[in-house]
């Protein structure tokens, strides 16, 4: 049993934790996730960890298949090749609403963010390392000001997320910051046409460097992978 284990952690915590095992690879794609077993884990009841796996689902980090259980999400390259082609689409014509609606104060936001993203690029966390290269897009959105593209781009960024976060590389990652950067550059110089490119080459290079074929197997040690898959 993992020693931080409390028996007094929330469902929010719990359900931190699950991402900190898939993102670190020791819950790899399709793990099934019992319950029984978290509950032990975590020595909490069952309905907690329901209700943590039901946040999980939410966010597309698992599957709960109905009469089977819950599994870790096991995108497959088909289903990322889908999410970027409408990711191409939508952003570029975001990319465009971003220049011509985007205010000083908007790009002082942009700064601290994109700062932010350079420190978790120097650290381990790949959760929070990809939530932030995430929340890149949806803050533009959120300039933009259109609010159902603000909630398209949520629930896109948090398939993208399970996507990046089992399949892209850290040096992709610091590749995808440096590509954030450039089209702030383009945008605050008022190069729509040039943000645009920008945008969709991002995507594109998102995209093409993942690695869906690398992903390792399970680290079986002394923690709740052991008894997931006991």
């Amino acid at each position: 049993m993992p020693e931080h284990i409390d028996p007094d952690m929330t469902a929010e915590a719990i359900a931190d934790d699950i991402v900190a095992a898939i993102v670190s690879h020791r819950l790899p794609p399709g793990t099934k996730l019992r319950e029984e077993a978290l509950a032990s884990v975590y020595r909490v009841s069952r309905t907690k960890v329901r209700a943590a796996l039901l946040m999980l689902s939410k966010d597309k980090v698992i599957q709960i298949v109905p009469d089977k259980g819950a599994f870790v999400a096991k995108p497959s390259a088909e289903e990322a090749r889908e999410v970027f082609a409408v990711r191409r689409i939508l952003e570029a014509a975001l990319a465009r609403e971003f220049v011509a609606r985007a205010t000083p104060a908007d790009y002082k936001r942009i700064e601290k963010h994109l700062a932010a993203e350079r420190k978790s690029l120097a650290g381990n966390d790949a959760q929070t390392r990809t939530r932030l290269l995430g929340d890149f897009h949806i803050v533009l959105a959120e300039v933009a000001g259109n609010n159902v593209l603000t909630e398209i781009m949520r629930e896109l960024s948090m398939r993208s997320a399970v996507i990046t976060m089992l399949y892209q590389s850290r040096r992709d990652a610091t590749c995808s910051s440096d590509e954030h950067r450039a089209f702030i550059e383009a945008a605050r110089a008022g190069d729509a046409d040039r943000a645009v490119a920008l945008m969709v080459e991002h995507l594109n290079h998102v995209e093409s460097a993942l690695h869906f074929e690398e992903v390792p197997a399970a680290t079986r040690g002394k923690d709740l992978v052991a008894a997931l898959l006991a």
